[in-house]
């Protein structure tokens, strides 16, 4: 058996996994574990575990954690690796072959031993090792503030010193595979910064290289006051004059000590050097996600798409732009493709046509429109050479990003690449029209998706466009989607477990994408047996310990966090009583409103993505969206804003929230 600390913390036979729930003797667990071998006090345990303000039983509490801990060993038969009480702590020993955070670092020791030429793979097989966000199922503040960075460190120089080989190897779009990533990561890290820089020169990108430098020093000095250094300033003087870098990049370290087996750097020239075959990356690994802050979490700008799958970068449209990530396994859909692809390719874009394309994409959170339109981004890059955007209208709390900010942003990236005029821009998560009618008014040419939960029907009555709502799948295409994602050989063997399990996700694509990420995890768990545990609390067991973006109810509770409080209370009263369908006058009596207002709100609810239409005056709830309001609305029974209270006399309610104001 093994503990695997670079991630959630888990215990493994090799086979199966089993992820520890956030509890004390997880925590416990945890701060032995960081430092293995070694003696951790009991106060350091106590301030681990309860916080620096623990209560005064929590001596004896933590006895009785590690009691719980060494029963957890012994049902997973690990007792040979017990936590030992020793004097004035516990401690807990271990080897490479028994905790990944040794073998990682055994790895890297032996690397730096080797040849050049076994070392790359070395340090590649050690980072393959780091499996999600770290520890993002512990619950401690003290190790996330404390243990959590310094771990990160280890793993941010064995990613540099990959970086440094693949340069001094001249594959420098292998490099760029990681430095896209983690120089979004972290935007201040300067040495990521040069090596992105020089990898693009390297490959004929000098464009980009710059806009990457003028990236980076925007961001120092707006965030630290400071220029970059050095070292920096002299790659940008010499990518303005045209110089050969070098194989081992010798005009950027030149007191750099030389490593064995190291490439010697060829003669400087003044020649640029030649372009590329396609200017484009090349195809990446999967990215499994994580927490927001690790390096392997990023798979787009605004997070993952809407299918909530891992994304696969892949290179889109030709253009200097950051290729488009796609959706691996997508399915359905097909008359919504077909339309916009028909949209998108007919005519030809910025050609003179009085308005250019666009298409918005609604629907409830988690329903699949990022993952649409990156899908049909993808059909059609061909049609844009200019190349394909994808441009975040939310920053990841899910706080909308001013215009003025995306379109700095757009202006950036559209001044690095030869020309707008044949562009596809995808404006993502667009949360209200002001967002995005300053970017479709100065960058008129070329064609736009825009993604949102709401229905925008103020941007299509200004700007025009085609309107696709998407709603839940179909039962035949939620069996694709799990088809795409477990395989089909897992689906032939419980052939009618299918259609219970996509009906337990209410057929709704993120949810179908949790439950099977969840059974690839557990291969002995049988499709019937996961179906029939999930029908017990379809919300509550539909997320992934290792990613809190992967769930449904975040994803619930983050859409109604953006709605006014009195909004988010009247869905939350609607979906969980037992009014379905909803009409004004059942909305008006469950409510205590004048019908007229009534009506008001359920538009505003149908706008959100939280109501979807059926009979002429009658509305209906997804039924994870009322699931998700039954458990979420008890917690909130004692507050009753203006809204939901009977109106008194003379007074007419506000939608938002506001105290109601006197009718004159």
């Amino acid at each position: 058996m093994r503990f695997q600390l670079l991630g959630p913390l888990s215990v493994t036979d090799g086979r199966d996994v089993v992820m520890l729930p956030p509890s004390k003797p997880t925590a416990l667990l945890a701060a032995l574990l960081v430092r293995p071998g070694s003696v951790v006090s009991g106060d350091r345990l106590r301030d681990v575990v309860w916080g620096e303000e623990h209560p005064p039983t929590a001596k004896t509490a933590l006895q009785s954690c590690v009691v719980r801990l060494r029963r957890l060993f012994a049902k997973y038969g690990i007792e040979d690796q017990a936590v030992t009480a020793v004097a004035g702590g516990y401690r807990v020993d271990a080897d490479a072959e028994t905790l990944d955070l040794l073998h990682f670092r055994r790895l890297v020791e032996r690397a730096a031993a080797s040849g050049t030429g076994s070392e790359l793979y070395t340090l590649r097989s050690a980072l393959a090792l780091w499996q999600g966000g770290l520890l993002s199922n512990v619950p401690s503040d003290l190790l996330h503030r404390d243990e959590v960075p310094r771990l990160a460190e280890e793993r941010l120089r064995v990613l540099e010193r990959v970086c440094d080989i693949e340069l001094e190897h001249d594959r420098c779009r292998e490099a760029l595979v990681d430095l896209w990533e983690v120089t979004r990561v972290y935007p201040t890290h300067e040495r990521f910064a040069e090596q992105l820089i020089e990898a693009l020169y390297r490959t004929g990108r000098q464009t980009e290289a710059l806009a990457e430098y003028r990236r980076i020093k925007g961001h120092l000095r707006e965030r630290l006051g400071v220029d970059p250094r050095a070292e920096l300033q002299r790659l940008e003087l010499a990518i303005l004059r045209g110089e050969d870098l070098g194989r081992a990049g010798a005009a950027r370290r030149p007191d750099a000590p030389a490593r064995p087996g190291a490439i010697d750097p060829s003669p400087s020239s003044t020649r640029p050097p030649a372009p590329s075959d396609d200017g484009s990356a090349p195809l990446p690994r999967t990215q499994v996600p994580d927490d927001r802050h690790d390096l392997s979490r990023i798979s787009t700008p605004s997070g993952p798409v809407e299918h909530g799958a891992p994304t696969l970068t892949v290179p889109g449209a030709a253009g200097p732009y950051p290729p488009l990530p796609t959706v691996p396994g997508f399915t359905g859909r097909e008359h919504e493709v077909a339309s916009l692809v028909r949209l998108l390719t007919a005519g030809s874009p910025g050609g003179g046509s009085e308005r250019a394309p666009l298409a918005v994409l609604s629907g409830a959170p988690g329903i699949g429109k990022t993952a649409l339109a990156l899908r049909v981004a993808h059909l059609v890059s061909r049609h844009f050479p200019d190349g394909c955007l994808l441009v975040p209208l939310t920053r990841p709390d899910g706080s909308p990003r001013p215009a003025e900010e995306a379109a700095d942003e757009l202006r950036t990236a559209l001044s690095a690449g030869p020309g707008a005029g044949r562009v596809l821009v995808v404006l993502d998560d667009v949360v209200h029209p002001d967002q995005v009618r300053p970017l479709l008014t100065a960058y008129a040419y070329g064609a736009a998706i825009v993604t949102s939960r709401m229905g925008l029907p103020a941007l299509v009555a200004t700007h025009g466009g085609t309107v696709h709502r998407l709603g839940a799948l179909d039962p035949e295409q939620s069996r694709a989607l799990l088809a795409a994602v477990l395989g089909r050989d897992r689906m032939a063997a419980e052939p009618s477990a299918a259609t219970p399990l996509a009906a337990a996700c209410g057929h709704h694509p993120l949810a179908l994408r949790i439950a099977a990420a969840r059974l690839l995890t557990r291969p002995r768990l049988r499709l019937a047996d996961y179906a029939d545990w999930l029908r017990h609390d379809p919300v509550g067991r539909l997320s992934l310990a290792d990613d809190p973006r992967m769930s449904v109810p975040q994803r619930l509770d983050e859409a109604l966090r953006r709605l006014p409080p009195a909004l988010a209370e009247a869905h939350l009263r609607l979906a969980s009583s037992s009014h379905d369908p909803v009409t004004a006058a059942g909305a008006a009596r469950l409510l205590g409103l004048p019908e007229d207002a009534a009506e008001q709100l359920i538009e505003r609810l149908l706008d959100a993505g939280l109501l979807e239409e059926g009979q002429a005056g009658s509305f209906w709830t997804h039924e994870l969206l009322r699931a998700h309001a039954r458990r979420a609305a008890g917690s909130s029974a004692a507050h009753v804003p203006a809204l939901l209270r009977p109106p008194r006399h003379g007074e007419l309610p506000r939608l938002d929230g506001s105290r109601p104001a006197a009718v004159g």
